[in-house]
């Protein structure tokens, strides 16, 4: 048996977030010690790996859920599985647009900033809500 933080260096999963995984219940509660520290076997070792292989690859908490419950089903349709994992790759398909269009804003933000000892900045501008103007200076 593991102490909690021989299981977060195990698992990959830090202490904090056994805890929260715990309170939430993504997770079944640690056995207990009889001083009350929380116990850690392979089978939970193995678990929070699987959580965090799942969070590694972008999938909310209740699709975690969702997932674990498969897993532990024996008579679960892969069919099943395939679905909520093509679903994920669409939501990181939309989430890598965004940022794409978050980069393409932030970089002609930062080609129209001069970069001197000036204060003007569309950066701030844009920020503070003010359209982005051009450098006059050239």
């Amino acid at each position: 048996m593991m102490n909690i933080g021989e299981a977060a260096q195990a698992s990959g999963v830090s202490a904090k977030m056994i805890r929260y995984y715990e309170e939430t219940g993504l997770i079944p509660p640690a056995g207990r010690t009889g001083s009350g520290y929380r116990t850690y076997g392979p089978k939970e070792v193995q678990i929070l790996r699987f959580v965090r292989r799942a969070r590694d690859l972008g999938f909310p908490m209740e699709k975690v859920s969702d997932l674990l419950a498969l897993w532990r089903d024996r008579d679960r349709a892969s069919g099943d599985v395939k679905r909520l994992a093509e679903a994920q790759v669409k939501a990181l398909e939309v989430r890598i647009r965004e940022m794409e269009e978050m980069k393409a804003a932030l970089e002609h933000l930062v080609h129209a900033c001069a970069g001197d000892d000036r204060p003007d900045c569309p950066i701030l501008d844009d920020f503070g809500g003010r359209h982005c103007q051009p450098d006059k200076a050239g």
